[in-house]
């Protein structure tokens, strides 16, 4: 079973007599939960990220309860010997699937992002955007228990970036938490479960009411089998829900979320049965 991140009293500066970036930082990811890390520019945002992926070791304090974790760098390396598909696919194994489960996730994650076109071409050749989409594919390719992504939607297009949206919902929606830093106010606005601000080398967390989520919305009807209670991760993928008669349900989710919503729904068992999906303004 995952277990919580943690980090206690974590501090971290570079170079012995070097000044602290992130001092006093008592942090919990628990399985599950979605967190929305915020602040200036040169505030420690990326070494509290690097922090809780591994990539960095904290110079006082400690981090405890490591998960299986994947990250996306807000600067993906390019210049690797090796073709997209090729690249993920050796990640995979790295991860410890087996060579053709992860080409055949390699080819899933590079499709999902419309980025099949360019499988066998080297990252070195490939243009911003399609790196990006090797960057993030490869931190989802072997599903990991923790996701962290600096940045990650920088440099995708429309497609990739609600592509990118969708696998955040599918991770907590499957147990899995992700942790994430993103420049556009209104990402995954109203999803995340805990939003903390870096300021002054400390960590301090919003409180108060989570903004309305943004973007379009749809609106599910579901029908549950007799005495059944709402699956636990449709309340983790919905923005809202509200039981309308016995075993009744209407749930309001980004549209973004609403596939994996659908798949949560119908993969239970024994599954729910879906009885209308439509727009808010839709008048049916």
């Amino acid at each position: 079973m995952q277990s919580e991140l943690r980090l206690d009293g974590v501090g971290r500066r570079y170079g012995i007599r070097g000044p602290w970036v992130l001092r006093g930082v008592d942090l919990g990811v628990p399985p599950g939960t979605l967190v929305r890390v915020e602040g200036t520019n040169g505030t420690g945002k990326s070494t509290l990220l690097r922090l809780l992926a591994g990539i960095d070791a904290p110079t006082e304090g400690r981090v405890t309860g490591r998960p299986r974790t994947a990250y996306v760098p807000e600067r993906f390396p390019p210049a690797l010997p090796f073709t997209a598909a090729g690249y993920l696919t050796h990640l995979g194994t790295v991860h410890g699937l087996s060579r053709r489960a992860a080409a055949r996730a390699a080819g899933q994650w590079l499709e999902r992002l419309g980025a099949a076109g360019y499988a066998g071409t080297r990252l070195s050749r490939l243009s911003k955007g399609g790196s990006q989409k090797v960057a993030v594919a490869q931190a989802l390719v072997a599903e990991p228990e923790l996701l962290v992504l600096d940045e990650a939607w920088t440099g995708l297009d429309a497609g990739a970036r609600g592509e990118l949206e969708r696998a955040v919902a599918e991770r907590v929606a499957g147990g899995g938490a992700v942790v994430f830093v993103d420049h556009d106010p209104g990402r995954l606005a109203g999803a995340p479960d805990a939003v903390y601000t870096v300021r002054d080398g400390t960590l301090h967390r919003r409180t108060g009411p989570a903004p309305a989520a943004a973007g379009p919305r749809v609106v599910v009807r579901v029908q549950g089998p007799p005495g059944a209670a709402l699956p636990a991760d449709a309340y983790r993928t919905a923005a809202s829900t509200e039981e309308t008669g016995p075993g009744s349900h209407t749930i309001g989710v980004p549209a973004s979320h609403s596939d994996v919503l659908l798949r949560t729904l119908l993969t239970a068992r024994p599954p729910w049965h879906v009885v209308s999906v439509h727009a808010p303004e839709d008048p049916r």
